[in-house]
């Protein structure tokens, strides 16, 4: 093993919290270090299609160092991103901000005003990811006007807020973001590949601008290197061990830290923390961990058309959106022409809830249509055909992560995560009809009961007490001082919208408070009741405020 690695500040993940307090704690002086288990990607690295999986997929023990990581759970199939940039780079650029429903979840809206709190947070973050709404309508946007309309609801139809550089489309420019200070940029070739990876050069990743400007500030960027211990040291401080992944258990290289960021997404960080609480080492942690782990109650499901008379892979991977009431939230997403490994997961719609197991319903519509359900077998031009929707909601529902013989695993709780939404299959039956197709349900979902989502969140939530939570209102694990979580396993609630804008603002929000390195911090101490405070400035941004 080698010697360790000394660092004021070790992130765990590089995306959207890592990457954020890698910048913002390296602004204020400290010595930082990123420990990614992913590798780093140039844009020629990542895959032409999603059919490469050794290049698309992350499954390190198959020889697989891809972007694309796929948990199955006994009660979720996870979508999450590696690789240096996290899930930025295969995440499908949006930027939205929650539902309603978010701010009074009871979980956390007793603690403070929280939308006035991250209000100019989001801000920030759109200016550093160069948010910027698509420009025109797609294909598939058409069709999703027509949905909202039979659904009522079209004055809530409207074009999303993207990462994406929209310039002349495959032209490379200076960065026009920075002021020049970041890398260039290529102008939006409207090709659909963002969740294959951007080949392009036009997708706004997190290492073309916050992980950028942290290692221009000193960080130290340790790719594929898997942390799978931490503990606290007899005299402060932290001790982490890490490896290298899909090489063994063999623990390759030791890091010590004043401060540990845990931001390896709501599996990583839940399985740290279980784990160090497992053998010992952190016996304070709240009893809430692996608590409130959700899935923003979401439901992939979609339609396919018949003929290829119109290409609907066209554009960004989500163009738009509307809401068919408060609680819900729907998107079109595509994949690129060629990228139709994805439609594997695809099966006929089939509708739950019901007397009938929907699994016994499935079989039924199977024997009632075969012809229909032998065709879904087909993924031929899938992703040209295909209109996928990602239904999201912040309805209540929530599972528990628990370790069992060393592996996560998550149960039910009394509020169980849905596997079907019936809005979601209303709508799906709707784009069918109005493109002449068939419309799909994912199989997880119909044989299993068991929901995708690309959105697990929640799990080391934030908390007035560590009754309530694992972490106080500034992103600090109770009980261990020097600790902090600020990634999607610290976000308290169904969003309703993708989580990606709502976890970098909180990193934002949460780093903003720390002190300068060396001097006092204005926090109250861990376990004290919150009190609002103002933000301390960084005496080196990387960025001017009227560049970013």
């Amino acid at each position: 093993m080698s010697d360790a690695h000394r660092y004021d500040v070790l992130v765990i993940g590089s995306g959207f919290g890592g990457s954020v307090a890698a910048l913002r704690a390296a602004e204020k002086g400290y010595d930082v270090g990123v420990l990614e288990a992913g590798r780093r990607f140039a844009d020629d690295d990542f895959p032409r299609s999603n059919w490469d999986v050794r290049r698309f997929l992350w499954m390190p023990r198959l020889g697989c160092f891809g972007i694309q990581r796929l948990t199955l759970l006994q009660d979720v199939l996870v979508l999450s991103g590696a690789g240096v940039g996290g899930g930025s780079l295969v995440y499908a650029n949006t930027l939205a901000e929650p539902l309603e429903g978010f701010w009074h979840d009871p979980q956390w809206a007793g603690i403070t005003d929280w939308r006035a709190e991250l209000a100019p947070h989001y801000g920030v973050v759109r200016a550093m990811l160069g948010a910027a709404q698509v420009p025109e309508d797609t294909p598939a946007d058409t069709v999703m006007r027509r949905v909202a309309e039979r659904l009522g609801v079209s004055d809530t139809f409207r074009r999303t807020d993207v990462a994406v550089w929209f310039g002349e489309p495959g032209v490379e420019v200076a960065d026009p973001y920075f002021g020049g200070l970041g890398p260039p940029r290529r102008g939006c070739v409207g090709c659909g590949g963002c969740m294959v990876g951007c080949r392009h050069g036009a997708k706004n990743t997190l290492d073309r601008n916050y992980l950028w400007l942290a290692e221009r500030l000193g960080a130290v960027i340790h790719d594929e290197r898997e942390a799978v211990d931490l503990a606290p040291l007899p005299d402060g401080g932290w001790h982490v061990l890490a490896r290298r992944p899909g090489r063994g258990r063999t623990v390759v290289e030791r890091f010590r830290a004043r401060e540990v960021v845990l931001a390896a997404g709501a599996l990583g960080t839940v399985r740290l923390l279980l784990g160090a609480r497992e053998r010992g080492r952190l016996p304070a942690l709240s009893a809430r961990l692996g608590e409130g782990v959700r899935t923003n109650s979401e439901a992939i499901v979609g339609a396919t058309a018949r003929s290829l008379d119109i290409d609907y892979s066209l554009g960004v991977a989500i163009t738009s959106s509307f809401h068919p009431d408060a609680e819900t939230h729907i998107e079109p997403v595509r994949y690129p022409p060629g990228s139709n490994a994805m439609g594997l997961l695809g099966t006929v719609l089939v509708d739950g809830g019901g007397r009938l197991p929907r699994q016994v319903a499935f079989l039924r519509r199977v024997a009632e249509d075969p012809v229909t359900f032998v065709r879904s077998l087909s993924v031929r031009r899938w992703s040209e055909r295909t209109i996928i929707l990602l239904v999201m909601q912040t309805r209540r529902s929530a599972l528990r992560l628990r370790l069992r013989r060393g592996r996560l695993t998550s149960e039910g709780t009394a509020e169980p995560v849905p596997s079907y939404l019936p809005l979601a299959n209303e709508a799906a039956r709707i784009v069918a009809d109005l493109i002449d197709g068939e419309p799909g349900s994912a199989l997880n979902e119909v044989l299993l009961d068991v929901p995708t989502t690309a959105h697990l969140i929640g799990g080391a939530c934030i908390g007035a007490t560590p009754r309530e939570g694992v972490v106080d209102a500034w992103h600090r694990v109770f009980g261990h001082p020097g600790l902090h979580v600020v990634d999607g396993a610290s976000v308290s609630a169904n969003l309703g919208a993708n989580p990606s804008l709502t976890i970098a603002a909180q990193a934002e929000r949460a780093l903003a408070f720390w002190p300068v390195n060396g001097q006092a911090d204005p926090r109250p101490p861990l376990g004290e009741p919150y009190r609002r405070l103002e933000p301390v400035p960084s005496p080196r941004p990387a960025v001017a405020a009227s560049s970013a």
